[in-house]
């Protein structure tokens, strides 16, 4: 892999010294001249780390620190021959990774690089795997939807919400029609797919707002915050009439189709999130009483 490191400093023997050696290195370098400079250029520049002087005409090199912290996920070492001046603390609180002082070896300060580049790495690593596993906690590894644990934090969140501004905030409950004779009949994988594909479903269906969520077993829940119950009818008619005609083949030669339930409600005012759920739930087990494959709101 090549690091890009973007050089300031306004002594033009030190920059293009330091310049030839790191290109020597392999390193993609840019120089700038001053500060002002060095932020339009990485505007562009794509930097691993900015390597700059902390005494230069204009905004100083710990200024520069800040701004370039402040906008960009990027490291910055500080070079200064001013030892009384400034201070290794002064440099870490502005933001930078590293410090270190003219005149310096070059091997010396290959190696600064190279730890803070390598720790950079690790940190971004670490981050990722922290993502990782955060969305793992709160998703569906079948579906890939959200699961009931983050279902019930985000329908608390959109409550707290709704108290606050007032906005409209619609429920929909999914559950797929006499799903357990299918699994006795085709088996469980068979039942995944089901499961998986009716996840794609609702996914494709949905606005850019909604969230959804495998509730239970065979159940699936979708929040529609901003929308008022009819709106939510709307989405959740089209989704059920898409799995509905969506055809599945258990076995070569054998098509299936599967249909849902559903209930749909709008949050009420003084309403809790239990009440919201179990009135959002009594309809949609009415509509299963009264023939499935339908949409009733409560």
């Amino acid at each position: 892999m090549t690091y890009a490191i973007l050089i300031v400093d306004d002594d033009i023997a030190i920059k293009e010294s330091v310049e030839e050696y790191l290109k020597i290195l392999s390193y993609d370098v840019k120089t700038a001249p001053n500060a002002k400079e060095a932020l339009i250029i990485l505007e562009t520049f794509e930097a691993d780390m900015v390597l700059t002087d902390i005494m230069m005409q204009g905004m100083d090199g710990l200024e520069l620190t800040k701004k370039i912290k402040a906008k960009f996920d990027i490291d910055v070492m500080v070079m200064t021959g001013y030892s009384a001046d400034y201070s290794y603390e002064e440099a870490v609180k502005a933001g930078a990774s590293d410090f270190i002082f003219k005149p310096f070896r070059f091997e010396e300060l290959d190696l600064r690089i190279k730890r803070v580049l390598r720790e950079s790495e690790f940190k971004k690593e670490r981050a990722l795997l922290l993502k990782e596993m955060e969305q793992l906690a709160i998703t569906d590894g079948l579906t890939k939807l959200y699961n009931s644990r983050q279902f019930f934090n985000q329908l608390k969140q959109e409550i707290k919400r709704y108290d606050r501004y007032s906005r409209s905030l619609s429920l929909l409950i999914l559950d797929i029609d006499f799903f357990k004779k299918y699994n006795d009949t085709w088996g469980h994988l068979e039942g995944d797919k089901v499961l998986m594909h009716i996840g794609r479903i609702i996914n494709a269906c949905m606005r850019s707002m909604d969230t959804a969520y495998r509730y239970g077993g065979e159940e699936f829940a979708i929040l529609l915050p901003e929308t008022g119950l009819k709106k939510a009818c709307v989405v959740g008619n089209r989704i059920k009439d898409s799995i509905a005609a969506e055809i599945f083949r258990p076995e070569t030669g054998i098509t299936q189709s599967v249909t849902v339930s559903i209930g749909a409600g709008e949050l009420v005012d003084g309403e809790n999130f239990k009440d919201f759920i179990k009135r959002t739930d009594k309809a949609m087990y009415k509509s299963k009483q009264t023939g499935r494959n339908k949409l009733t709101h409560s």
